[in-house]
């Protein structure tokens, strides 16, 4: 096979031969991330996941937290999703729900809504059983500790990633680059070579508020040139996909890539399919609102009848947030007369989703120091 011209992505990312499904849909932002627990055996000490997931047996929606199906499926619609990628933890700890949760969104979106996941186990049986229910594509985490050839140790994902092609399901292999491990990783991709794989991906090793310690403990150090990657994995990766001669699609993502590409692109589907008319978009994928907030539930009636009054605000171009006890209207509108209500009033810049993480707080008014203070710039 003639060997694949290497191409480059957004931010430092490259591949050679196709790009799965799963990452031409996620780059475009229109993967739903169905993360269905955040427990899993394995433990690796460079583990990402948050705190409020790692360990923890919680579902999520991109960031909603899921109590029912409905969760699942509204936040799906929100971003336009024409696929999920199912993760966790480990999604075949819990087969049952995962199952489940590939069936109701085959059965809602049909066949051609893309679903791959990732996981550790090499279970044959529990991948089969997602094949029959109509996951499309699954991609296994080799652990580090088992990097090389395959055919002793780690033997039982060779086998998994072998029988796979009979269940008529995509398979490859999905593993973060520890940059001191290069002789072996040079070992296991030679040895995933000789299974015809549908695509190999290796991702930038890269620190978080979970893993940080162990990180360090391990001898890590943040490269000072790529955001919160691990000096040295960037340079391995790039190392390996333009040396490397594989028949089988390789491909390297950044972690900038899946901050700066992926992410905004989901936040840009998001913003236009949920983001109210009042809302100035930004080209990062955030909204601006101005915000007036009330003490308690008791006032918010009282903050309502200000943005009527003082404000001239009809209802249509004001939105009640009541979880948040405030009302969300046009920031510029807002900055016209905050000057003259005596509840806190801000600017505000925050993501377009469930959790409407804060980026930025502007006080508009008086009224809003003391609580701007108070809250540490929330």
């Amino acid at each position: 096979m003639e060997f694949e011209v290497l191409q480059q992505l957004p931010m430092a990312s490259s591949h050679r031969g196709m790009l799965s499904p799963g990452c031409q849909q996620c780059q475009e932002g229109k993967k739903l991330v169905l993360f269905v627990t955040g427990v899993c055996r394995f433990r690796c000490f460079y583990c990402p996941v948050s705190e409020r997931r790692n360990q923890l047996d919680v579902v999520y929606a991109n960031e909603r937290p899921v109590r029912t199906d409905a969760d699942v499926l509204e936040e799906a619609r929100s971003i336009g999703a024409a696929g999920t990628g199912i993760t966790g933890g480990d999604p075949l700890g819990v087969i049952d729900r995962t199952v489940h949760y590939v069936e109701l969104l085959k059965a809602e979106f049909g066949p051609d809504h893309h679903i791959h996941l990732y996981t550790h186990e090499p279970n044959p049986a529990k991948l089969e059983r997602l094949a029959r229910a109509g996951l499309d594509e699954f991609r296994l985490h080799i652990p580090h500790y088992l990097w090389g050839s395959l055919e002793s140790h780690g033997s039982a994902y060779r086998e998994v990633l072998a029988a796979a092609p009979d269940w008529g399901i995509r398979r490859g292999v999905e593993i973060p680059v520890l940059p001191e491990k290069e002789k072996e990783l040079r070992r296991l991709l030679r040895s995933l070579d000789r299974l015809h794989l549908d695509f190999i991906n290796l991702n930038e090793m890269e620190f978080s508020a979970t893993n940080e310690s162990a990180l360090h403990e391990h001898g890590y150090r943040v490269d000072p040139w790529n955001g919160w990657g691990v000096k040295g994995s960037r340079a391995t990766a790039e190392r390996l996909v333009r040396e490397m001669r594989l028949a089988t699609p390789l491909h390297y993502c950044s972690s900038r890539f899946k901050d700066g590409v992926q992410l905004r692109q989901r936040l840009l589907r998001r913003a236009e399919r949920t983001a109210p008319s009042f809302a100035e978009r930004t080209e990062d994928g955030t909204i601006r609102l101005g915000v007036v907030e009330a003490e308690d539930n008791l006032q918010l009636p009282r903050v309502i009848e200000a943005i009527g009054s003082v404000g001239r605000v009809p209802a249509s171009d004001y939105r009640v947030d009541a979880v948040r006890r405030r009302v969300e209207l046009s920031p510029e509108r807002l900055r016209r007369f905050a000057h003259r209500l005596r509840f806190p009033a801000f600017a505000v810049e925050v993501y377009p989703t469930d959790d409407a993480l804060e980026v930025e707080r502007t006080p508009l008014n008086s009224a809003a120091f003391p609580t701007f203070r108070a809250g540490g710039g929330r």
